[in-house]
């Protein structure tokens, strides 16, 4: 197959607020039409839905957070039911910048936060030296199992609650548009992919996966992976896609 230049790519997340964003500079430098349009969208749980699942949030004495939507939506929903976390609550968080997101709703200097490096992978080795706490996992209906296959095999005293939904958000109004790469995050985002468009096929467009679980949903549902990040070459998603699209438009006009 003759190799043409790559010249358009969407990437499934909502547009950078920053004008510096390192997204717009490689866009610039490459000469890319760079669109951004989120295929996922998060809904909250109510306060009566979140009652039928019959968690205490009180009965647990560490919290695990993955993403800012975790924290919100966890601290909404204590405002709702007029709860008051105590100050000896431990908060588990996936990595720094969760962590810094949390002054937002408590005093963290004040209060037991733990952090990971950067994936739940590795936060589960922060967790392992907390064996006699209970844990309540803040999470969507659309989450990574790494968590709960941990908890459960190490016994610890655990539950999931679930404090809002990722739904897929309405892409019909693409039907009749073609990019050269599109730029996976999620597992979910493969799955808003196919609601939307039931009978995709890649032929020639190139497909971009962040993370393991994106790759196995990606290759589950049969299609390529062309990009994939992060990788030791390749840390971030800019990287990997600077790295391809250079090697792919050398010497093509």
């Amino acid at each position: 197959m003759k190799k043409s230049k790559i010249k358009s790519i969407i990437i499934s997340q909502p547009k950078p607020e920053s004008e510096k964003s390192p997204y717009f500079e490689l866009a610039k430098r490459l000469g890319l039409k760079m669109d951004f349009r989120p295929f996922i969208s998060v809904t909250p749980i109510s306060a009566k839905e979140f009652k039928s699942q019959k968690i205490n949030i009180a009965d647990f004495t560490a919290i695990i957070l993955n993403s800012r939507n975790s924290v919100d939506h966890f601290f909404r929903m204590c405002t709702e039911l007029k709860l008051e976390m105590p100050p000896e609550t431990k908060y588990f968080c996936v990595n720094e910048s969760i962590a810094n997101y949390l002054a937002k709703y408590i005093q963290v200097r004040k209060r037991k936060v733990f952090v990971g490096k950067s994936t739940e992978v590795e936060l589960l080795n922060v967790i392992k030296n907390h064996p006699d706490e209970k844990f309540l996992f803040a999470c969507s209906d659309w989450r990574k199992p790494d968590i709960e296959k941990f908890m459960k095999k190490n016994k610890f005293k655990y539950k999931e609650g679930f404090f809002y939904r990722i739904v897929s958000s309405d892409l019909s109004d693409l039907s009749d548009v073609n990019y050269d790469i599109i730029c996976f995050f999620s597992p979910a985002d493969i799955r808003s992919l196919f609601e939307n468009f039931p009978k995709f096929k890649q032929n020639n467009t190139l497909i971009a996966a962040w993370g393991a679980t994106t790759v196995k949903a990606i290759t589950d549902a049969k299609l390529t992976i062309n990009i994939m990040a992060p990788s030791a070459e390749s840390p971030s998603m800019i990287m990997a896609l600077e790295k391809y699209i250079e090697a792919n438009n050398k010497g093509l006009k």
